[in-house]
This record gives structure tokens, C-alpha cells and sequence, in this order.
């Protein structure tokens, strides 16, 4: 089963609120902006049949506990977080080609987890492992600082609308967290196919100090990011695609 959002447990039998909680106000809660959108979305007989059968190895429940690399995959190797895998059809074309290389991913989409692991049995792939959750809050509490290798955020939601640019994960104070999970001489490797947000990408990882630019501007595609096919099918139409390639001094 996929973990969902932690909620406040119910009041325990028998505790009684303090004698002014009637007159007291509401206290102002303040959700944090989300990068994602649950979408919706029917989780396929494979899909779930992988869940089922291989979500007990494969997925990592969320917990505010820093996880240990060596321990989660069962030996010492770089390790790779990739944030939105989406259906996980690129994540597992890279972990094949890499498999010196541990991977963790993160997604919210219950079909998008159900391919990835169904990808992962068909294929044999050891050396990915999935997170569930929101991202944001994965980095922050199981994520052990200076750890990760390099960091894969694919075609994040580039929130077209710009009453919805607030939204968007590549901001400042994200990445400035985002970093300090990255071991120095690791990368940050970006990728959009929508040129309003790759401009803001550029703009806010250039302006990151402990970032440096490995390309003059935007990067060439590194050859380990596979071709998907809603990319060929936008290339092939004249769309443009950016990718983004920044290490970690």
C-alpha cells in the first residue's frame, strides 16, 4: 500500500479541551504551496500486481528518519535521487544502463510507482528503491546532508499560469536545501520542455553560489537521459527541449 499524508490523531477517550477553548480562536493553519497535483488515474492489474508483490523490497516508507544508503540497497555505491519519475519508463532505462549506481524515487502517483516497479521486475533491476511521498519532505527528513551523488528532477509541472509560477519546484529556497544534500563534485540535472520555465531554471540555479554551470547556458542532453516518447513526439512537432546539468562545488 502506497503512504498517504499523515493526519492528526483523533483526541483519546477521556481528553477534555481546556475550559476556554470554546472562546479561543481558530488557530491560522498554513498549508505549504505544492509543487504536484494529485492526479487521478486507474492503476492497471500489473501495476497493482507489482505493488503487491514487489512494493514489500522495493518501496521505502516515508518516515523523519535519515535513511543509510549501504543498508537500504545492500552495499556501497553512488546514489542517485530522482524527484517526479512520472511512469518510471526513463528512470528504469537509466538505472539499467548504470547499474554501478543506486536510485531513489520519488512519486505521489499510484500508477506511476505500480509501472515503475513492474518496470523493475521485467527487468531485473536491483538498484532502485521508491519513496512514496512528497519530495519536499523526503529531502528534508531522509536525506542525509552531502550524501546524494546527483539529483534528477525530469520534466517537473511547469505550471503554465502565472498566477501558478509560486508552484513551481525550482525555486530558491529549494534548491538552497536541494544542495546541501549533494556531496561536492555531485550534480543537479534538469530537464523542461517548456522554455519559460527553463529560463527560470538557468536564473535560479546560476544564481544558487555553491552551483556551478558545467555548460555555457543549456547543457547538451547527457547520453544517460533516454528519449521518452512524448519528448520524440514534441521534437518531432519542432518543441524544444532544455536540460540543465549544474555541479555542486
Amino acid at each position: 500500500m502506497i503512504p498517504s499524508l499523515p493526519v492528526s490523531d483523533p483526541a483519546a477517550p477521556g481528553d477534555l479541551p481546556p475550559a476556554d477553548a470554546a472562546t479561543a480562536p481558530e488557530p491560522v493553519v498554513r498549508r505549504p504551496i505544492r509543487s504536484y497535483v494529485m492526479r487521478g488515474g486507474r492503476t492497471t492489474e500489473g501495476q497493482a500486481r507489482a505493488l503487491a508483490e514487489l512494493g514489500p523490497r522495493l518501496l521505502v516508507p516515508y518516515r523523519e528518519a535519515a535513511l543509510d544508503f549501504a543498508e537500504l540497497f545492500g552495499r556501497e555505491a553512488p546514489t542517485i535521487l530522482e524527484i517526479g519519475f512520472g511512469m518510471g519508463d526513463a528512470t528504469a532505462k537509466i538505472a539499467q544502463a548504470l547499474p554501478e549506481k543506486n536510485f531513489i524515487g520519488c512519486e505521489v502517483h499510484e500508477p506511476g510507482v505500480g509501472s515503475l516497479l513492474k518496470h523493475c521486475g521485467e527487468m531485473g533491476l536491483g538498484n532502485v528503491r521508491i519513496v512514496a511521498f512528497d519530495a519536499v519532505r523526503v529531502l528534508a527528513h531522509m536525506i542525509p546532508p552531502a550524501s546524494l551523488a546527483g539529483v534528477h528532477i525530469f520534466f517537473p509541472d511547469p505550471w503554465h499560469k502565472k498566477r501558478h509560477h509560486k508552484r513551481r519546484l525550482i525555486q530558491p529556497p529549494f534548491v538552497a536545501d536541494l544542495v546541501t544534500r549533494i556531496a561536492p563534485g555531485g550534480y543537479l540535472h534538469c530537464a523542461t520542455d517548456w522554455q519559460p520555465y527553463a529560463e527560470q531554471m538557468l536564473a535560479v540555479l546560476s544564481a544558487e553560489p555553491t552551483l556551478r554551470n558545467t555548460a555555457e547556458g543549456y547543457a547538451p542532453r547527457p547520453a544517460y537521459r533516454p528519449l521518452t516518447k512524448f519528448e520524440n513526439r514534441g521534437l518531432r512537432l519542432g518543441h524544444g527541449v532544455w536540460d540543465l546539468v549544474f555541479e555542486r562545488v
